[in-house]
């Protein structure tokens, strides 16, 4: 852990469940290691694979998934741009994909109860990256490469390697939820 209560923790990916039991909402987060981007579409896919096959696809389980369409190589880099997709367009499909392996996911904005549940329910975590800063985030990126359904363009299931990510907990394995937090003027 960080030497300072303000110094981010740095973790590795894939994340264990003792790292993620440490985490607390509100606490800045440096990820480095695997992740795998996946939107709207890519989640309606991991379900119907799960319904049909009993297990997520491609190796997801124990992986934290991030929810961006990233943009084409750029200026040097595998990405020019990455950033976060508003996460509650996911909350249809989170809590099935927690509940079949699914550690960690990263978007931005507020998550349904059943997202927080699962969180609770599955020892997993939802991280909120800051939006808006795409090309900023790209820079975190050092490896692409696109694993299944390329038919769906950027939304296509990515693994991406991250280097020293920036992300915030935003709901912890305990079901505190930063955004619910900052709302009613609670402490962090």
């Amino acid at each position: 852990m960080s030497e300072t209560a303000n110094a981010p923790v740095r973790l590795t990916l894939p994340l264990n469940k003792v790292d993620l039991a440490n985490l607390s909402a509100g606490q800045a987060v440096r990820l480095s290691g695997d992740a795998f981007t996946m939107r709207d579409a890519g989640h309606a896919r991991a379900l119907t694979a799960l319904k049909a096959d009993g297990q997520l696809p491609f190796g997801l389980a124990g992986q934290t998934l991030f929810y961006a369409g990233p943009t084409p190589a750029a200026a040097g880099r595998p990405l020019g741009s990455v950033g976060p997709t508003t996460s509650s367009r996911m909350d249809f499909a989170t809590p099935q994909l927690m509940d079949a392996g699914i550690v960690a996911c990263i978007g931005k904005g507020k998550r349904n109860q059943a997202v927080i549940d699962a969180c609770v329910r599955n020892g997993a975590v939802y991280f909120a990256a800051v939006g808006g800063i795409a090309a900023l985030l790209a820079k975190h990126v050092t490896a692409s490469e696109t694993v299944a359904w390329d038919d769906l363009g950027t939304e296509a299931l990515r693994r991406v390697t991250f280097d020293d990510f920036p992300v915030f907990v935003a709901v912890d394995t305990r079901g505190r939820d930063l955004y619910r937090s900052i709302e009613a003027g609670e402490a962090i």
